[in-house]
Formats: structure tokens, sequence, C-alpha cells
């Protein structure tokens, strides 16, 4: 038996389950960890769109950029729009596939102005067409929205390359953004959610991202099933070859140089 499982193939196999193994269970608390993070995020996300609006000023300011643990958090702002300065954002998504995002500056009553981002519209004709969007309301409106913090390529994902159209972009990068503008920008924006007074039409409303926890904890509990699936392989094979050798049918190391087992001549008569 101790032969059979110290042969050169049990060896292999035995180094091989030792490898696995470990890897497999770490792996799944790995991807454990992640689904963790993941409900952490989404239970901050959920109790941030469920507050109550705060008046933008609260949580950003000139200069400043928005705390990654107030993203989602319901802000009022009150000013005028700027629709000369009005940007449009490539590549997002809306009910209706990929469009644009519509972003204009709501310049406060003090010269401030916050980025709002009034939300969806359609892909125009060419790339390098203007977009047809409803205008906003004229004079003092008051915003509510969901804070953002400003757009990077590190936070997003995105590249934000240049040559594109008149007004267009690829990110809601706030101080790039304010270098173009007359007056100073509060940190991070807002993705609109309601107005006061309302336009009809408007921009489709942005609506929040979907959480999906489920993924992670699946990938953890598989990469352990995989850990237990290698032990029972081992001891299925180690019980099989031990079984063999047994009944005589299992292979055997290669005990050509042992002097013990080497052919002996025939005895003289």
């Amino acid at each position: 038996m101790l032969r059979v499982l110290l042969s050169s193939r049990m060896l292999a196999f035995h180094a091989l389950v030792a490898v696995v193994v470990p890897v497999f269970v770490t792996l799944g608390f790995w991807q454990l960890d992640r689904w963790e993070e993941r409900s952490t995020a989404a239970q901050l996300q959920e109790d941030n769109l469920s507050s109550d609006p705060v008046p933008v000023a609260e949580l950003t300011g000139v200069g400043e950029d928005v705390d990654s643990a107030d993203r989602w958090r319901r802000v009022t702002v009150t000013g005028s729009y700027d629709t000369d300065n009005e940007l449009y954002v490539r590549n997002r998504d809306g009910s209706r596939g990929v469009g644009l995002h519509v972003v204009t500056p709501l310049v406060t009553e003090d010269g401030t102005g916050v980025l709002v981002n009034r939300g969806w519209v359609e892909q125009p004709p060419t790339a390098t067409s203007r977009p047809d969007v409803p205008p906003p309301p004229d004079g003092e409106v008051t915003v509510t929205g969901r804070i953002q913090f400003s757009e990077t390529e590190e936070n997003t994902g995105v590249r934000d390359r240049g040559g594109l159209p008149e007004r267009q972009i690829m990110l809601v990068d706030v101080a790039e953004i304010g270098e173009d503008l007359p007056y100073p920008l509060y940190g991070g924006y807002v993705e609109r959610t309601g107005e006061n007074p309302s336009s009809d039409p408007a921009p489709e409303p942005v609506a929040p991202p979907e959480t999906n926890l489920g993924m992670n904890m699946s990938y953890a509990v598989q990469w352990w099933v995989f850990a237990v699936i290698a032990v029972g392989g081992w001891v299925f094979l180690v019980r099989r070859e031990v079984r063999d050798a047994r009944e005589g049918l299992g292979p055997v190391e290669d005990d050509s140089d042992d002097p013990d087992s080497a052919p002996r001549p025939p005895a003289r008569v």
C-alpha cells in the first residue's frame, strides 16, 4: 500500500491536489470579500438614495470634490440654467439605447455654478450634428437630484479622448469643464430627479444603477465546490489504486534497480 501511494504518478497527483485545493479555497474567500464590499456599497447607496434632501453646499464646495460616502445623497440647489455652456456626454445608456447625457451649468445667486446632469437624450443622426435637447425652464429654478463625484478615467474606466464634436465630452470632469467657464464650480455634479418649475418635455432622468450581489457569492460557492471535488477525486483515486494493487491489477513502481527483485538464474540440478 505504501509503495502504491508513493509511486511517481501518485506523488504527482498528491502535489497537484495540495496546490489547487488551497488556491480554490483562497479564491472562494476572495469572492466572499468582494460580495461583502459590494453589499456594504449597495447598502450605502440605498441609504443615501432614501435620505432627505440637503442644500448642495453641505456636501461640497468650490475646489472640493464629493466624498465617496456622500455619493447618491439627495441635494437641492437653486439658480438659473446657463444653456450657452451646455455640454453633451457621449456613450451613455438610456431606455432607448445609447445616447447622450445633457449637462447644463446652474448658476446660483452668489455666482457659483453647479453642473446638473439633466438626463438622457437620443443620439443625433450624425456624429457632428447637435442633438435634439428639450430646453430647461427659464429663470430661477430649484433642482433636486443625486450628487455625484467628478468623473475621471480612473473611477469610470472610460478613456477621455480628444477630437470630439463641439460641446461633446466623454467624462464629467468638473475641474476640466470649469476651466472654460466664467464662474467657479462646486465640486461634483447633480443628477436631476426633479425641478420646480419643471419643463415638459425634458430629458429622460438618469436611473440609478441596479445592484446585483448574487454573482460574487455564487462564485465563492463554486470555488469551494471545486475544492471539495478535488479532495473527493483524490480520495477516490487513492482508494482505487490501493484496491487495484491488492488485487494485483494496479501499476507499481519500476523496481528493475532493486537487486532483490532482479530475475535469478535457474538453479542447477
